[in-house]
């Protein structure tokens, strides 16, 4: 497994190492130990989720206070913009953003650590993304940041407007949001 730090050091590009012939492919999606040596950190996941969207939706960016979700990203069919907006308050990133292509076809994924929130858009007709995540879901502690608050220069990849969720274009601007010490 390749690891390539991104903008935001503790985010992670991840890319497996692919077995590919003409009956087609095999490659280990998720190794503790080769996860650990690559990414430089050996959390404990608890959940996986998948989702499932058409070209054009927007899911984020959400993050949960208190019980923070580190995630582990990929694209299982199709493409997304992935995106990683730090609030830890005490970072020198506080408030930047990186933004990752995932796909199916690459076979890449993202390690988004505790403290950050998370988003993606669709960039093909559909896409599956599959997360581990580091915490449970809980919805009583899920926080949404608006996607297009202007003081986080977000460059999503847009085609027009995005499809999006009622709970995602209510979202508040990042100096009104709840944030990580």
């Amino acid at each position: 497994m390749q690891a390539r730090r991104t903008e935001i050091p503790e985010v992670v590009v991840l890319e497996p190492r692919v077995f590919s012939d003409e009956r087609g492919f095999f490659f280990e999606s998720y190794n503790r130990k080769a996860f650990a040596a690559a990414a430089g950190v050996d959390p404990e996941f608890v959940q996986d989720n998948h989702s499932h969207s058409r070209q054009g939706v927007l899911r984020g960016l959400h993050y949960q206070i208190p019980h923070a979700q580190g995630k582990l990203v990929r694209a299982v069919a199709g493409e997304v913009w992935d995106v990683a907006l730090d609030l830890r308050r005490s970072s020198p990133t506080f408030g930047r953003s990186v933004g990752v292509r995932l796909s199916a076809e690459a076979k890449n994924m993202v390690w988004i650590p505790p403290g950050f929130a998370h988003g993606f858009l669709t960039l093909s007709p559909v896409a599956e993304v599959l997360y581990k995540t580091t915490d449970f879901y809980m919805p009583q502690h899920e926080r949404t940041i608006l996607w297009n608050d202007p003081a986080l220069h977000i460059a999503w990849p847009l085609q027009g407007a995005p499809l999006l969720a009622p709970r995602d274009a209510r979202g508040l601007p990042l100096a009104q949001s709840e944030t990580y010490s």
